[in-house]
């Protein structure tokens, strides 16, 4: 069932449709309960995040669209003398943890016999949802800023989709989309949005899922887990995925969620310094975190609630932290684009303030690949 938590509309899951009639974003609720099985049982499943399908909405089998995403791994590392742990969610098959979302989106929709599909995007989410529409056979075209990274339009095109790039902000972006498809009286492309969609949160859920799995067998979860957000999907899946594990008696307690913004491009951040429950739309100052360069999020709320309720907080990091932490991970073997690093950065300022302590386990999530934002680290060896 598909339903808004404004207006209280429900709609049946397989409804074409990609927001309330209100304007408001939709969510998605599973009409049996879905409990995960023990660790020891999903060891022996597939190595996708496939090997949650209990907790993941009920598709039939020859509707799964997958590239084997998920299962990232958990790396231990060192920063500033203090042990940490990086989940690298950029090896994911199209290089961003956005493959999560969009297998479990683009195969609801193939379940729904969608046979075209329209996306806005920064990069990496355009990126996965070409990969995944075109695994489906699925028509598929792009809007993304006229300044986005060339290896990231390169990889969109590789995948057979049609890019139409667009001057203006990221907001800009996402309009013309949208407008793409009230002028397509046919009906025949939905707009696959990876931040309107509720399908494509139901897979970000999967992060917590392994996180939980992984670290689990060690006997050990993280007290502090570091994500970076701009319209929000990896803080909000997340949360999600946590919720269920707590719900399910998986999991005593939340981790405390920190979620992570460019200051150049803070709308999350400055809602939260404010203790207001609303984001205000800002006019954001271009940032090297291009992918979260998100100037008015479409469930800003819903960020809000999950750093508060999980005992976490919002942060805004520097552009001069950004381009830090990018060459300290690259210089560690970790090569992650600009908008990952904010989470190192993030990490080094809380372990500088004395947050986080020696004896706390810390976990960032590292979101995207470097060898799309390779312009940015030309000129950056010293």
């Amino acid at each position: 069932m598909l339903y808004c938590a404004r207006c209280g509309c429900k709609y049946p899951a397989n409804t074409i449709i990609w927001r309330c009639s209100c304007k408001e974003a939709l969510e998605y609720e599973s009409e049996q309960k879905n409990t995960l099985p023990p660790p020891k049982y999903l060891s022996l499943r597939e190595h996708s995040i496939w090997r949650y399908r209990e907790a993941l909405p009920q598709l039939e089998t020859k509707n799964i669209v997958s590239l084997g995403e998920g299962c990232t791994p958990i790396i231990p590392a060192n920063l500033k003398g203090f042990p940490i742990w990086y989940k690298l969610d950029f090896l994911c098959p199209t290089g961003s943890y956005k493959d999560r979302g969009s297998s479990v989106m683009i195969s609801h929709l193939k379940q729904m016999g969608i046979k075209s599909v329209v996306e806005d995007s920064s990069g990496n989410a355009g990126a996965s949802v070409a990969a995944y529409a075109g695994r489906a056979g699925m028509e598929c075209k792009i809007f993304v800023p006229s300044d986005t990274s060339p290896a990231k339009l390169t990889q969109i095109r590789a995948y057979g989709a049609e890019i139409k790039a667009i001057r203006g902000t990221r907001e800009d972006v996402a309009l013309a989309c949208q407008e793409s498809i009230e002028d397509n009286h046919d009906g025949r492309s939905f707009y696959a949005s990876h931040n309107w969609n509720p399908f494509f949160l139901e897979g970000m859920k999967t992060l917590a899922y392994e996180i939980w799995e992984q670290c689990g067998r060690h006997g050990i979860m993280p007290d502090w887990v570091v994500v970076p957000a701009g319209y929000g999907s990896v803080a909000l899946g997340a949360y999600r995925g946590f919720l269920d594990l707590v719900s399910q008696g998986m999991l005593r307690q939340l981790p405390r969620l920190i979620i992570v913004q460019a200051e150049n491009c803070a709308p999350i951040y400055q809602a939260y310094v404010r203790n207001a429950d609303q984001i205000e739309p800002i006019n954001g100052a271009k940032t090297v975190a291009e992918g979260i360069a998100c100037s008015n999020p479409v469930r800003g709320t819903e960020i809000l609630v999950a750093a508060r309720q999980s005992g976490g907080f919002v942060m805004a990091v520097s552009e001069d932290e950004i381009n830090h932490a990018a060459i300290g991970l690259a210089r560690e073997g970790i090569f992650v684009e600009p908008t990952s690093a904010v989470v190192a950065a993030a990490l080094g300022r809380l372990v500088d303030s004395g947050a986080i302590l020696k004896k706390d386990v810390a976990l960032g999530i590292l979101t995207g690949i470097g060898l799309k934002a390779g312009y940015y680290y030309e000129g950056s060896y010293s």
